[in-house]
């Protein structure tokens, strides 16, 4: 409870009080398991509230809930309010929002993976630190490709792509091995059967939207459902330092101011620094250190602070310690040691007084005014005046229902990111390639139908030339045969002629022979026919002579036989022309 404008937290023989200027050096609560942290938690944040500082919770164990609801009445109660002395004191709730990363029990919460960042994306996903260093070159190449990595798909599409394209940025930025990216690949896996891939998306929170107050000036808490988150220890560790890590990076330097902006209660604190590389580590404490300048307080809650590394524990000046128990000689040095840690108080001894504590019962040390550790006290916290349990389900869910801000997260936003780009990109070189390969399959079927017609055009061609010979040759042979068979002819017509010509030369010959042998008949004849004339005469003249008849003359003797032959002569001369005319006539 706030008294004074100061935060009323626990009594001892004095009045023991938080200063809201000093809030933001940060703090501790610690204690065994059952010693009251979690009330000590609630009472601090009840007041920051009343004070108007907006404040953050991670409900582990489920039983924040009850802040949203006053507080129940019970004659325990009335003996420990007489017993502080609390004056004023009511049950009342508080302005509360739910938060889910989950979305079941309250307001989604959801992270970009870019905003993650590749630091905190490789402790999620348990990675080595060559494959941190290769998430850390798929981050450059998002960036100066303007990829958004906005949820698991497009990292795995950058991933691929990084994959696919590892040769060139091996070259720009370092090996970037194939079994790196398969490993990181089997990681996002392995993280997705978790059903955390929910985590990353948008809308992304803007965490200036648990900086709220509500019309009375309170500050809300801002509590996170963790029973299911707390079960995948690193994703709960890693976003509420991611949470912390916004609020250095986002906020304005503000120094220190009359009450922080925001106060942040970082509960299973040990978590965080498990299995944690050095270099995160160091990103803690100086998120830690910067933070404080900013208006914001943290207070790591755990068992013990030997949960806490030393470099963190030393920024922690607000300290409520609950009891510890020692039954090992490592546990009897914790507690020494978070002895140690206090201011001393001569009234008693601190680390026996810190095994003797009870429940509800601390050690206690805030700065004061000059920013001095108080010197220890042994105190009780004062009760919440908020329900000590969780609030009713049915009032949770209405509650959540009509937060303004459920309108604003609950649905998730698919916007375009690396995965449609490299999708589209991706397509786009498959119809290319398609096209390609298309082009190029169209050339090679143009090339090879000219070369089929071409082939075509020269077996034609061949067979048109084939054609030709054998025509020539045919026409040659054709010819020959034809010269042959006129030379034949010819020679059959010369032989013919030949054979006519010596015909007709042997006709000729006959024909002469036997005009010749006419002629020479006929010259018989003539001379026969001229002899008988002329014997005939002389005949003639001898019986003449004998009987004394008239002779003829020698000269008419001649001229009768030249007569008779010539006439003879004419007889075989007309028949001849007449068989020339007309042919034997029979």
């Amino acid at each position: 409870m706030v008294k004074e404008q100061k935060l009323y937290l626990a009594r001892a023989d004095r009045e023991l009080y938080l200063l809201p200027q000093m809030a933001n050096r940060h703090g501790l609560i610690a204690g065994a398991t059952g010693t009251g942290k979690t009330i000590t938690m609630k009472v601090m944040a009840e007041s920051f509230s009343e004070m108007g500082v907006p404040v953050f919770l991670s409900d582990v164990k489920g039983d924040l809930s009850g802040m949203c609801a006053p507080g129940v009445n019970s004659e325990d109660m009335q003996s420990r309010i007489q017993r502080f002395g609390l004056e004023g004191f009511s049950f009342h709730g508080y302005p509360t929002r739910f938060w889910d990363i989950f979305g079941e029990n309250g307001i989604p919460v959801r992270v970009t993976v870019s905003d993650m960042g590749p630091q905190m994306l490789a402790r999620l996903l348990n990675l080595t630190e060559i494959q941190e260093g290769v998430l850390n070159i798929v981050f450059k190449v998002a960036d100066e490709h303007a990829l958004k990595l906005l949820d698991m798909k497009d990292l795995r599409a950058m991933l691929q792509y990084v994959g696919d394209n590892r040769a060139e940025f091996t070259t720009l930025y370092g090996n970037v091995s194939a079994g790196s990216i398969g490993a990181i690949q089997r990681a996002l896996l392995a993280f997705e059967s978790e059903n955390s891939e929910e985590f990353f998306g948008e809308p992304g929170l803007d965490i200036r939207d648990w900086m709220r107050s509500d019309f009375d000036g309170r500050g809300y808490i801002n509590i996170l459902s963790s029973q299911r988150l707390i079960t995948s220890p690193t994703v709960y560790a890693t976003f509420l330092l991611w949470m912390l890590s916004e609020l250095q990076e986002k906020l304005p330097e503000v120094g220190d101011l009359d009450k922080p902006r925001m106060i942040f209660f970082f509960d299973e604190a040990h978590l965080l620094f498990n299995g944690a590389k050095k270099a995160l580590v160091q990103k803690i404490v100086q998120v830690v250190k910067l933070i404080r300048s900013k208006g914001v307080g943290v207070y790591f809650v755990s068992q013990s602070p030997s949960d806490i590394p030393d470099e963190v524990l030393a920024q922690l000046s607000n300290r409520v310690q609950h009891a510890l128990r020692a039954y090992t000689p490592a546990e009897m040095k914790a507690v020494r040691a978070a002895a140690n840690a206090f201011r001393a108080n001569p009234a008693f001894d601190t680390q026996e007084t810190l095994m003797a504590l009870g429940v509800g019962e601390a050690l206690v040390s805030f700065l004061d005014e000059s920013g001095i550790p108080g010197m220890v006290e042994r105190a009780n916290i004062l009760p919440p005046q908020s329900l000590m349990g969780p609030a009713d389900p049915a009032e949770v869910q209405r509650r959540i229902a009509a937060d303004e801000f459920d309108l604003k997260y609950r649905e998730s936003v698919d916007n375009e990111s690396a995965y449609e780009i490299i999708q589209a990109a991706t397509l786009q070189l498959e119809a290319e390639r398609a096209a390609a390969a298309a082009a190029e399959a169209a050339e090679k079927q143009r090339a090879k139908e000219e070369a089929a017609a071409a082939k075509a055009a020269e077996r034609e061609e061949a067979a048109a030339e084939k054609q030709r010979l054998k025509e020539e040759a045919a026409a040659a042979k054709a010819a020959e045969r034809e010269a042959a068979a006129a030379a034949k002819a010819a020679e059959r017509e010369a032989a013919a002629a030949e054979k006519q010509r010596q015909k007709e030369e042997a006709a000729a010959a006959k024909a002469a022979e036997k005009a010749a042998a006419a002629k020479r008949q006929t010259w018989e004849r003539a001379a026969k026919n001229a002899a008988s004339s002329l014997a005939g005469s002389v005949t003639n003249n001898i019986v003449n002579t004998v009987a004394g008849g008239k002779k003829v003359s020698a000269a008419t003797m001649a001229k009768r036989a030249a007569s008779n032959a010539l006439s003879s002569v004419m007889r075989t001369g007309a028949k001849d022309i007449i068989r020339g005319l007309f042919g034997n006539i029979k």
